[in-house]
This record gives structure tokens, sequence and C-alpha cells, in this order.
């Protein structure tokens, strides 16, 4: 069985705000010394309580724009999640239409005519 190991550094200030988010992984296949994020979201489904945990960090320096960018690609990738996972294209393209929207609405996207 292969294995692979992700680890995230979080540099906190004296309030324990996040200062700096660092994250590696063992399968980057460039051999990358890792990557330097603004913000992150993890969520773990409890196989036990059926429950999610949520980890949602950012870096005070994180821009309202640049967390209009992260939210929305970060819904994107649910919605397509969703579908590859459920094959429920009536609710996946609900949420794409949402997403569409919301993308309009933060100037992410160009307002359809």
């Amino acid at each position: 069985m292969n294995k692979s190991t992700i680890t995230i550094e979080i540099n906190l200030n004296e309030e324990k705000h996040p200062q700096s988010i660092h994250w590696t992984s063992s399968d980057d296949k460039e051999g990358s010394k890792g990557h330097e994020s603004k913000a992150m979201a993890v969520a773990f489904f409890d196989k036990e309580y059926k429950d999610t945990f949520k980890i949602d960090l950012w870096t005070k320096d994180m821009q309202v724009a640049e967390m209009d960018r992260f939210v929305f690609h970060t819904m994107r990738g649910l919605a397509d999640s969703y579908f590859k996972a459920t094959k429920n294209a009536q609710l996946a393209n609900d949420m794409q239409r949402f997403i569409q929207y919301f993308g309009e609405q933060t100037e992410i996207l160009e307002k359809e005519s």
C-alpha cells in the first residue's frame, strides 16, 4: 500500500492569529520545499459520528478580493466533487448556478447578458 503525508505549518502571532501558512506533500514530484498560502480550508468527515470537522484559516494579509476568489474556487471544486461522488446532476447544476451568481457578484466573472 502506498502512503502520502501532507504537512501543514501555521505560524501564529501573539494573539494566535495565522501569520503564515506553509504546506508540503510527500508526493510532490517536483521536490518542492513546499508552498506558501494565505488561506486554507480542510474538512474531514468523521466515520463514526457522521459529522464534519473543519479547519478554515486565513492570514491577516488576505484581501477581500482574494477571499472572494478563494471561496469561488473552493465552491466550484466542491460542486465538481459532489457530482463525481453522487452523479446527482440536478443538485450539482444548482450549486454551479449559485457559484456563477457568486462569481458575478464578486466580479470574478463577467455578468452574463
